[in-house]
């Protein structure tokens, strides 16, 4: 079944719902119990608290009458992959709190990221709600992108004259971490600009939307043995980044794979977020 125009709208408020609702209980929230699960590649995908099943269970409460209704498929971080979203035209992809390592901690960089998927990956709708910023970003296919209800800005009338890198934790521990920036340092000089920061302090969800917001920059993941992040982590983004005209692909340029058969996982290919594609090509030269 192929949604249309009206679907995809109508589909897109049930997303905002949630992500708002669960967003502003996160927002009033601390964790009261914290958790590590097993196969995370890093400390902050092993920890869970009670507040991320919370605002699982309030996404679900807006998105579960749909699932039948539009005969959707359903892929959330909190639970088991039923691999129903292989079979189904699509399916929502859900982060109910991505960057839940910033949230215990106290720190902003935390976000809640719904997506709908299709069978091939492309992502239909992106949705994330900022708790700290109580900001809503969201994205339909073909209807542009939006930030609090209003189209993107053009990325010329916020461009910066420094390249930031926005990352995680896990950049800073690569043996080749120092060789990294100061490549990434030449690309900046060698595109005119004054220089680098990285900031290195968020999730998956919310540095991919400092890189819009903050252009020119970037967030990207190489391909790696195991972790890299999962489905959730960037669908939602990718739609916001397709839609502003930016850039979200594999490291190689590809599109994302966000409906992997064999993993939920997103190390195999990498990730790849930048403000413009003359950026992204001379960041995918830094390794073979």
């Amino acid at each position: 079944m192929k949604l249309s125009p009206t679907d995809l709208s109508e589909l897109a408020e049930a997303a905002i719902s949630a992500a708002v609702e669960a967003g502003q209980m996160i927002a009033q929230s601390r964790p009261q119990k914290v958790q590590h699960k097993t196969g995370g590649a890093s400390l902050a995908s092993q920890v869970v608290t009670d507040v991320d099943r919370r605002s699982e269970g309030i996404i679900l409460d807006f998105l579960d009458p749909t699932l039948d209704r539009f005969d959707l498929g359903l892929l959330t971080e909190e639970q088991t992959d039923d691999r129903g979203r292989l079979t189904a035209d699509y399916f929502w992809c859900i982060d109910p709190l991505d960057g839940t390592l910033p949230f215990v901690e106290g720190e902003p960089g935390y976000a809640v990221s719904i997506a709908l998927v299709g069978r091939n990956g492309t992502p239909q709708i992106g949705v994330v709600y900022d708790p700290v910023e109580a900001t809503l970003f969201h994205a339909i296919r073909g209807a542009g992108a939006f930030c609090d209800r209003q189209p993107w800005p053009d990325e010329s009338q916020a461009r910066g004259d420094v390249l930031s890198l926005f990352t995680d934790r896990s950049f800073l521990s690569l043996d080749d971490c120092q060789e990294l920036v100061d490549e990434l340092e030449q690309i900046a000089r060698a595109i005119g600009l004054s220089g680098l920061r990285v900031e290195a302090t968020g999730g998956a969800v919310v540095n991919a939307v400092r890189v819009l917001a903050q252009p020119p920059a970037c967030y990207f993941k190489f391909p790696r043995p195991t972790g890299g992040g999962s489905l959730w982590d960037f669908a939602a983004t990718a739609c916001l980044f397709h839609e502003a005209g930016a850039i979200a692909t594999d490291i190689a340029g590809d599109s994302l794979d966000l409906n992997r058969a064999d993993s939920t996982l997103m190390n195999h290919r990498g990730v790849m977020f930048a403000t413009d594609e003359t950026l992204a090509e001379r960041i995918r030269t830094l390794r073979p």
